[in-house]
């Protein structure tokens, strides 16, 4: 008995904090991702200005710094370019997180209205259950008490019955 309701408080309680579990695991995998991403973004911007600056150490006349200004305009078209599809990929980041909640929160919600189904299934279960014995100990009490009514009215006819004999027995 004690063994069946601690391991029906452990279910409940598996089943209580699996949304929040689930949802930090998300959570977590989100950040993981996106610190990653942001990581590799910072990488390949600071290789673009380690190299500019390397350019920019090696001018030594007028035609190097023609040179450098033209690589320096490609070097900013390829950073605009790259910001662009570092944007791109975390707003995909992004919504797919927002998938995944969405999916989350609809599970959990699912789940929840199962639990409350099966909660109050259960509850009409106890209380049918319960009616049913508190009807049937009324109708045995009921009969019980017929019984006994019908015991007292048959005593007493017959005490009624030993009287009047009693009594006519004394007159004669």
């Amino acid at each position: 008995m004690q063994d069946k309701m601690f391991d029906n408080f452990s279910e409940q309680t598996r089943q209580f904090f699996e949304p929040m579990r689930k949802l930090n695991s998300l959570m977590l995998d989100n950040m993981e991702k996106m610190s990653q991403y942001q990581m590799e973004s910072m990488k390949r911007y600071s290789q673009m200005g380690t190299e500019r600056m390397r350019d920019a150490t090696e001018i030594n006349d007028a035609e190097g710094l023609r040179d450098f200004s033209t690589r320096q305009a490609e070097m900013l078209n390829e950073l605009s370019a790259q910001m662009l599809e570092d944007a791109r990929a975390m707003s995909q980041l992004s919504l797919e997180f927002k998938t995944e909640l969405e999916t989350l929160f609809a599970e959990s919600g699912q789940q929840l209205a199962e639990q409350a189904t099966q909660a109050r299934d259960q509850a009409t279960a106890a209380v049918e259950k319960a009616t049913q014995q508190v009807t049937e100990a009324a109708e045995k009490t009921a009969q019980q008490a017929s019984q006994a009514a019908s015991s007292a009215t048959t005593s007493t006819k017959s005490t009624g019955t030993a009287r009047a004999t009693s009594s006519r027995k004394r007159t004669s």
